[in-house]
């Protein structure tokens, strides 16, 4: 039997080194791709390190700039933020080889940007939540396993999908499924009460604590659209999605918010990506990419998401630096979404 061909993870961030560096301690082959020639250069020199709760894992396998890649890909694992999957795929296409895949492990619903340009039959759906940032140049904080699902964008499981979940296993335990859509527009929900939190500077669990309404509100319209959609949602971790559709029975919204409360408050990492792209690397989020194609659907449906209009226009001021974080913009939401309930 030959050798696998590694996997190539592209984006060495937070979610692409965690996987890689676990792929790397199972046994399995991987390889990196990164943009970055610092991250690059410190990987090259130290080994990629990932710092879990409880052990770092070092990972030494074979990095590279965008120049002096691999001429093929085969096993592509995507996980630039949403916001350069256009670009990135633009570079992956030629390399990629007739048989190979690109999986995206990423924030938001990129597959079909991904499909454009290498085909709907080489694009692998995935759904990935995972509590990590980047410390430093090859340095990642890793806050514990999560939630992931798999499956093929043409639909169904398949081989490779179920190959890709037994490589992962020293990371977690990933779920083949034909219903990737319904995680990924879950996480979407859960995903915009996280991006709120970075209005303001405090902890995640504090803030979606107190200001209730607006993180309601908010899932509430991810889920409107979802519905129009006709997606299923699925469950993950701690977050329960129909304990935030429209309409649920107050006791059973808050029950889910107390426990989604604890669990986070549990968690060695505090405060959202979001956050630390705006607080600490000054740097633009991928908030517009993952919130404005909603948005737009919703209009397409005839339904109105001033919420997340709201959420995305804060961030971008926020990124500019035109206005500061404060938990006023979470109290302004909370009033908004009395209004709009």
């Amino acid at each position: 039997m030959t050798n696998p061909s590694p996997y190539t993870v592209v984006g060495a961030g937070a979610i692409g080194g965690t996987l890689a560096a676990h792929l790397h301690t199972h046994g399995v082959p991987v390889q990196l791709v990164d943009a970055d020639p610092e991250h690059v250069a410190a990987i090259r020199a130290n080994g990629l390190q990932v710092r879990g709760p409880e052990s770092t894992l070092t990972a030494n396998v074979p990095v590279y700039g965008l120049d002096d890649a691999p001429a093929q890909l085969d096993r592509v694992l995507l996980a630039v933020k949403a916001q350069a999957t256009d670009k990135a795929v633009a570079w992956i296409a030629p390399r990629l080889s007739s048989d190979g895949f690109v999986a995206s492990l990423q924030n938001g619903l990129n597959e079909a940007t991904i499909a454009s340009h290498v085909g709907m039959e080489r694009t692998v759906a995935a759904f990935v939540d995972l509590f990590a940032d980047v410390l430093e140049p090859g340095v990642i904080k890793d806050g514990g396993s999560g939630g992931m699902a798999l499956g093929e964008y043409t639909g169904g499981p398949s081989d490779r999908t179920r190959q890709l979940a037994e490589d992962l296993q020293h990371w977690g335990t990933p779920v083949v499924t034909d219903n990737v859509a319904g995680f990924l527009w879950s996480k979407l929900g859960f995903g915009a009460m996280l991006v709120a939190t970075a209005l303001a500077d405090r902890d995640m669990s504090e803030l979606i604590d107190a200001h209730r309404p607006a993180m309601n509100g908010l899932a509430a319209e991810v889920f409107d659209v979802a519905a129009k959609e006709g997606i299923e949602l699925e469950g993950f971790d701690a977050f329960d999605p129909e304990c935030y559709r429209r309409g649920m029975d107050p006791a059973r919204n808050a029950a889910a918010t107390d426990a989604l409360v604890a669990w986070l408050a549990t968690q060695t990492k505090t405060r959202s990506g979001i956050w630390r792209d705006i607080a600490v690397r000054k740097r633009p989020t991928e908030v517009p990419t993952q919130y404005l194609p909603v948005i737009e659907l919703g209009k397409q449906h005839g339904i109105v998401t001033p919420l997340l209009t709201e959420l995305v226009s804060l961030i971008q001021q926020l990124e500019t630096q035109s206005i500061q974080m404060t938990e006023e913009h979470l109290t302004a939401l909370d009033t908004k979404a009395a209004a709009h309930a």
